[in-house]
């Protein structure tokens, strides 16, 4: 055979069959799933063809309870649609621009390997579609995001999520698997300012926000829309970052991590309590539950938790484990250096000795068990924790025939909405479950007659009728 006439035989049988290896890949359109659900792990063992179909919608929703925002969102939540492919895949991905949107948008995956992440491919219009096509060469979880200018407000609005690239011998199975990203939310008015609040680049500049969140919304993950589990099942969260500019101190109150794979790689440590999530990263976790209860999904820079909305929670349902936790056991009277006042001298002064069963005024039981939420003035803070001051909520209950439900409030905790003096406040009150029947006693008395309130005294007998009847068991000296 001529040699010319070889080689063109060679290249037309690479071309057939390479043709033929390529049309053999199997083609899958990719399962994508709105927070906090997740993609069910992929089971085939070899590379397929993945198709992606991501819309950008731009769209008002809630920040926090009354107050609206116009998020720009992928597939319309905040974070976007969990992407799952598998590592050797080739993916297919097309984004949409809606017709009603006002901007042109991309998108940069952290998975991909190439200018911009796929940023440089899909800049698209209003009414348009973009498509390119990227091999998925590197396991691990990657955050995606727009990068359009300005990169930063594009962020900040909500465009990002999670893509996860399956390692082709995927993690061991758990019972659960989840997905939160935190992110910071910068509005020109203050934390729980009621209405639409519009973006404030000069506090995203400065870092500075209003609100710092999981999956889009203050307390998004609480009450009824908690995630849930049961004891004995083993968890999984797929946690990121969108920023765009804080750190994330990522912790679940009551748990341990048995496993993290820290910055969303391959690589894990054991038995940690917090994980730093940076902005623009990820982190997967793992832990096992032992015992029931609610656990608290917080960013330890615990102010964002507790004062601009990074609060979550796990309801898990089962039996209580004992040896494991055992709950409360006593609840005695301890008075500590209060018990022995010591002269210059360094003797007893027996004169200045509070005893056991001293009766407290109501002004230092609340000192002691109210004013580090509610403030030594009763004032409360705006959006956070609601005013005693000539609180209209609270003479209502003080007022009424039966303050069972006022009662109820110190002795089980109080979650979920409430208006006082004309403002919404949706948060977490815990029990104070320290107080005895005459302390509550005279501790209600005392908040419900201070600050412009008025009320009838409060007595031990109606604490402890209180208490049966909302099932909080008799207090401590209350027997």
């Amino acid at each position: 055979m001529h040699r010319a006439c070889g080689v063109v035989l060679c290249v037309f049988w690479i071309s057939v069959f390479g043709s033929a290896a390529k049309a053999e890949l199997p083609v899958e359109k990719a399962i994508l799933t709105v927070p906090p659900e997740v993609p069910p792990p992929i089971t085939r063992t070899r590379p397929a063809k993945v198709v992606v179909e991501i819309e950008v919608v731009e769209k008002v929703g809630k920040l926090a309870d009354g107050v609206d925002y116009t998020f720009w969102t992928y597939g319309g939540s905040v974070p976007g649609k969990f992407i799952r492919v598998r590592a050797g895949d080739t993916v297919e991905f097309y984004l949409a621009n809606h017709p009603n949107n006002k901007l042109p948008h991309n998108i940069d995956l952290h998975a991909v390997t190439g200018p911009g992440g796929g940023a440089a491919s899909t800049f698209t219009a209003p009414g348009h579609k973009s498509k390119f096509t990227f091999k998925a060469l590197n396991p691990g979880l990657y955050i995606y995001h727009c990068a359009t200018a300005p990169v930063g407000m594009h962020i900040a609005n909500g465009m990002y999520g999670l893509i996860y690239v399956q390692p082709e011998k995927p993690l061991p199975k758990v019972d659960k698997e989840f997905y939160i990203v935190q992110g910071d939310f910068y509005t020109k008015g203050k934390f729980g300012v009621k209405g639409h609040q519009p973006f404030s680049m000069e506090r995203a500049i400065d870092e500075n926000p209003s609100y710092v969140v999981f999956n889009g919304s203050a307390l998004s993950l609480t009450g009824d829309n908690a995630i849930k589990a049961k004891v004995g099942e083993s968890v999984r969260l797929f946690v990121g970052n969108g920023g765009p500019n804080l750190v994330s101190s990522f912790h679940v109150i009551g748990e341990i991590f048995d496993k993290v794979y820290y910055e969303g790689g391959t690589n894990f440590q054991e038995h940690v309590q917090t994980t730093i999530v940076p902005a623009g990263g990820s982190a997967i976790v793992e832990f096992k539950l032992d015992t029931n209860g609610t656990y608290i999904l917080v960013d330890h820079s615990i102010f964002r938790t507790f004062n601009k909305g990074s609060l979550g929670m796990l309801k898990v349902d089962g039996e209580q484990n004992k040896a494991v936790y055992s709950g409360k056991e006593v609840d005695e009277i301890y008075l500590g250096d209060e018990s022995v006042a010591k002269n210059l001298k360094g003797k007893p002064d027996t004169t200045a000795q509070e005893k056991p069963g001293k009766k407290l005024d109501g002004k230092t039981l609340y000192a002691r068990n109210c004013a580090m939420c509610h403030q030594e003035s009763g004032l409360g803070l705006e959006g956070v924790f609601p005013p005693l001051v000539k609180s209209d909520y609270m003479y209502k209950l003080a007022n009424k025939k039966d303050r069972t439900e006022l009662i109820s409030i110190p002795l089980k905790g109080l979650q979920g909405k409430i208006t006082v003096n004309g403002k919404e406040y949706n948060g977490i009150m815990t029990a104070v479950s320290n107080l005895t029947d005459e302390d509550l006693a005279t501790l209600l008395t005392w908040v419900t007659n201070t600050w412009g309130n008025s009320a009838p005294a409060f007595t031990t007998e109606e604490i402890k009728k209180a208490r049966t009847t909302i099932g909080n068991g008799p207090g401590a000296g209350g027997h």
